[in-house]
């Protein structure tokens, strides 16, 4: 089942936490994250799964900044969550898909347990400006059934900054 947003915001500072948390920014069923005011961009074009690949920090200026179709851009949520006893799920908000922009389009099933910032993969199908504090995605929690195993990856779990991938690090143990 999915958490209405009165449920959402009962359970605020107890099995959900989301900080800052602002009670306009609820939905009846999801709450609105703001992108935060940085974004990363690989340097290199060709990426290597095997690799740390490196990368560049942009700012995002109060003027906005335009993005460019063909590129990967991680960005991240102002907010900070933490989930005990319930899954995080997120989505792009349908006015920004309606704009030709993406986000998070893989990788948007949380785990039980997650605590830090979301780092969102953002891309585009024609320019577009953005600017710091968009809305620009939801969260939405399922209810789980079952004995409950906190997520523990230390990949990700924690962060407090954007977060490139670090899928090298799963070569690195063999699997």
């Amino acid at each position: 089942m999915i958490l209405t947003g009165p449920e959402i915001q009962r359970r605020i500072n107890d099995s959900i936490i989301i900080d800052p948390f602002d009670p306009e920014l609820l939905n009846p069923n999801s709450y609105n994250l703001r992108l935060h005011d940085e974004l990363l961009v690989y340097s290199n074009d060709l990426l290597d799964m095997k690799t740390p690949n490196p990368t560049e920090r942009i700012k995002i200026p109060p003027e906005g900044i335009q993005l460019s179709p063909g590129r990967l851009y991680l960005g991240r949520t102002l907010e900070y969550t933490e989930t005990q006893g319930v899954v995080p799920m997120l989505e792009g908000r349908s006015s920004i898909g309606r704009l030709g922009m993406f986000v998070h389009v893989t990788a948007g099933f949380g785990d039980v347990g997650f605590c830090g910032y979301w780092t969102l993969e953002i891309s585009t199908i024609q320019p577009i400006r953005i600017y710091p504090g968009i809305q620009i995605c939801q969260i939405f929690y399922h209810t789980v059934e079952g004995d409950i195993i906190n997520y523990k990856s230390g990949k990700y779990q924690n962060n407090r900054e954007i977060q490139p991938s670090l899928l090298y690090r799963d070569f690195e143990n063999g699997t």
